[in-house]
């Protein structure tokens, strides 16, 4: 209702102004008839140059006052138009609320619940969404016949997509500082080398020539995912519980996997990681020879800090061991990444008492004097802090994010069973751009433990 308002007052304010401009073109042909006059009598020299710059004025204000009147003529109809959807639009929402299935499906969970982000009508309009009611009817179906499903695999209506990568954002902590593009294939990315220094010369001297050199790296795309058993009876309820099950589990699982492999990522069938790439100490054979020349850097950017080093001390070293890191390719933020008891003891590290008497500590969501969100993930190990210029990583995601499900796999238990499946690859591109550091004394290492592909030991 509100928005239709504002469309009207819009409305209403420009044709106010239209009716302005037509007494304006009222007032112009009037001067166009005294000024077919005033060419008629023209005798003299004076009175030619004077006319003619008359006529000149005249028509400069005719033709910015034509322009203005189709402007304002053509905003006027998007307008109307704009007005006349947003009508049209609120009919239908107001004849579809009046539906009794409509009512009686948000008669049994609380109107005020938020879920995931939507208001009351948003979320009525995301459950109203044609494919998305028959994807729900068509698992209760499944459920309620007890009939096997041969090879049926639900893809996820668009708008449950957009969800789905919603939350993947809400729950992952390091895919908003990537460089993440969606890729249907293998993708390139294309690298350009350091800028060379130009030469000075004689001002008549021969220009000597640059050598810029480009490189890329190649990504592909791994599937990451798996599946869990739902009870029936939970599917059984209101869509909005069924909808947040499904969402959040899958959701939760691919970002806890993604965020794992962005970080110690091995690079075999899955994306290879910032720490994995630090602690290479020497060059891959399937190093490709279009990337960039390979460095070490498990000597300068893996970096251990004594344990014994606290307070003020130890927050000098933190900054000057990001001395090392290569900033010209990035245009981005920094982040940091460590576990809740390496960001506890950082907080501990920077108490004092304040001149209140207080005790206040410096360290907050952001490191200080360095800069850069921090990101709390469980799986780090203790005391090993891991950031950088998070745009110098690309992650590569492919499309078809597919649910799938079957009942008769738990048939006994009563329960369901549901997958979920996505494709991404990635690499640091400018691996100089990150560290690793451990506070503990001995430098971070690479060792991480990754869930078991069991399904495909023997394949």
């Amino acid at each position: 209702m509100l928005k239709a308002l504002m469309l009207r007052k819009k409305l209403d304010d420009k044709k106010k102004i239209l009716e302005e401009l037509q007494k304006t073109a009222e007032n112009l042909q009037i001067r166009e008839t005294e000024l077919e006059q005033s060419i008629a009598e023209v005798q003299t020299e004076e009175e030619r140059t004077a006319v003619e710059n008359a006529v000149d004025a005249f028509e400069t204000e005719k033709r910015n006052h034509e322009l203005q009147t189709t402007t304002l003529k053509k905003e006027i109809a998007d307008l109307e138009q704009d007005l006349a959807d947003l009508e049209t639009k609120q009919r239908s929402a107001n004849l579809e609320r009046k539906q009794p299935e409509v009512r009686e499906s948000y008669m049994t969970t609380t109107a005020n619940k938020a879920f995931f982000g939507m208001n009351m009508q948003e979320r009525e309009a995301f459950f109203r969404n044609q494919e998305v009611r028959d994807m729900l009817q068509h698992v209760r179906t499944c459920i309620r016949e007890k009939r096997s499903i041969s090879g049926a695999s639900l893809t996820i209506p668009e708008v449950m997509l957009g969800l789905i990568r919603q939350n993947i954002l809400a729950y992952s902590k390091l895919l908003k500082y990537l460089n993440r593009v969606h890729v249907p294939g293998k993708a390139r990315q294309n690298i350009m080398g350091s800028i060379p220094e130009a030469v000075w010369t004689e001002a008549c001297g021969k220009l000597n020539e640059l050598n810029l050199k480009f490189n890329n790296v190649e990504v592909d795309g791994y599937k990451v995912g798996g599946y869990f058993a739902m009870c029936n009876s939970i599917l059984e309820d209101s869509d909005i519980n069924l909808a947040t099950e499904l969402i959040q589990a899958l959701s939760k699982s691919i970002a806890y996997a993604l965020d794992k492999a962005v970080l110690y990522g091995t690079g075999k069938k899955m994306p290879l990681g910032i720490v994995a790439r630090l602690a290479q100490a020497s060059e891959p054979d399937t190093y490709p020879e279009t990337a960039r020349t390979w460095k070490n850097l498990s000597a300068t950017h893996l970096i251990a800090i004594d344990s014994t080093t606290t307070g003020l001390k130890l927050y000098q070293e933190l900054v000057l061991a990001t001395g090392v890191l290569n900033t010209d390719y990035s245009s981005g933020a920094m982040f940091w990444a460590m576990n809740p008891k390496t960001y506890t003891k950082l907080i501990a590290n920077a108490m004092s008492i304040n001149s209140a008497g207080a005790i206040v500590s410096g360290q907050t969501a952001t490191m200080p004097v360095i800069g850069g969100a921090i990101e709390k993930l469980n799986f780090i190990p203790d005391d090993v802090i891991i950031g950088g210029y998070g745009d110098l990583y690309l992650l590569a995601e492919r499309s078809g994010v597919k649910l799938a499900q079957s009942e008769h796999t738990r048939f006994i238990e009563d329960q369901t069973v549901f997958k979920g499946t996505a494709r991404y690859d990635g690499i640091p591109v400018i691996p100089e751009a990150f560290i690793a550091v451990s506070i503990g004394g001995t430098a971070p290492t690479a060792t991480m433990t990754f869930a078991t592909d069991t399904a495909n030991a023997n394949a």
